[in-house]
């Protein structure tokens, strides 16, 4: 395993802030209920369908000719229905979950769900792995802890959904080797799934201005070019990697929470902060090490 360059951990930063910001905007819109759930769905996947379609013609008309005749890749079928999956499941599950609770089930879900799909596929863990992923973890449970209530049954399971639906996402991605194509095709073939939820739910839609706004910020920016960036960072991380540095995503929340909600820092975020942080960087650092040590013996 080899350290990701620079310029793939400058992305999957800018991806997991794009992450945090899309927890803050779907907070806003449905924990206000200025929209419901599946309208802000299907605006928001519209909206990034739409911005990533237009952005995929912009740049194809700025390539040279021998590039254009190049095949472009479309996403597939299997990411769509996961990406549409996890943002549905999310919107959902956000209605009868409170943020601590949903986030340490959806984030935990993730982990499993990414961990042991990679398990099954051969790819073993070292012990330093399995210790840097339990530090990690166990700073982001110590992050949210005082907020945890018992959820409803209804509610972890749709947040496990999403994070299963995440994580399988996550791993279809690591084969892309266009993430804007395959981005702005994934979420193009969700419309018909929207479509379908649209007709089912038309009678309990609730739509304000500022519902339809967050949900288009939501769409177009946080998920659309953040889910295009992730992609790019997942081409130069291992599944293990990917998985563990979304544990960053609810330090990076907190943080914006304080500065858009002016909310106060505790010494409980430092310390936890500083627990995800060492046991991300154990998780990296640990195969280097290891084959180090052994080339030395």
């Amino acid at each position: 395993m080899k350290n990701p360059p620079f310029n793939i951990m400058i992305c999957a930063l800018l991806a997991l802030i794009a992450f945090a910001g899309n927890s803050i905007l779907c907070r806003l819109a449905l924990g206000t209920t200025s929209i419901d759930p599946a309208s802000f769905t299907a605006i928001r996947l519209l909206s990034g369908a739409i911005t990533l379609l237009a952005i995929v013609l912009i740049s194809k008309q700025t390539k040279q000719t021998n590039q254009t005749k190049k095949t472009q890749s479309k996403g597939s079928w299997l990411a769509a229905s996961m990406l549409f999956l996890y943002a549905v499941s999310f919107s959902y599950g956000y209605i009868s979950l409170d943020t601590g609770t949903g986030a340490l089930i959806l984030f935990g879900a993730v982990q499993i769900s990414m961990i042991i799909i990679n398990v099954i596929l051969g790819n073993r863990l070292h012990y330093a792995e399995w210790f840097g992923l339990c530090l990690a973890f166990s700073g982001f449970v110590y992050l949210i802890i005082p907020r945890l209530t018992t959820p409803s049954l209804l509610g972890f399971i749709l947040m496990s959904v999403a994070g299963l639906a995440w994580g399988i996402y996550t791993l279809v991605g690591k084969a892309s080797a266009q993430a804007l194509n395959d981005t702005a095709y994934n979420f193009l073939r969700t419309i018909p799934m929207l479509f379908v939820l649209v007709i089912f739910t038309f009678e309990e839609a609730n739509i304000t201005l500022d519902g339809v706004l967050l949900a288009i910020v939501s769409g177009a920016i946080t998920s659309g070019l953040g889910y295009a960036v992730w992609y790019i960072a997942l081409g130069g991380l291992t599944v293990t990697q990917s998985a563990v540095i979304q544990l960053l995503v609810p330090i990076i929340a907190a943080l914006g929470g304080v500065i858009f909600t002016h909310e106060v820092i505790t010494l409980r975020l430092l310390e936890s902060s500083g627990l995800v942080l060492g046991g991300i960087l154990i998780v990296i650092l640990s195969k280097k090490l290891t084959l180090s040590s052994t080339h030395k013996a």
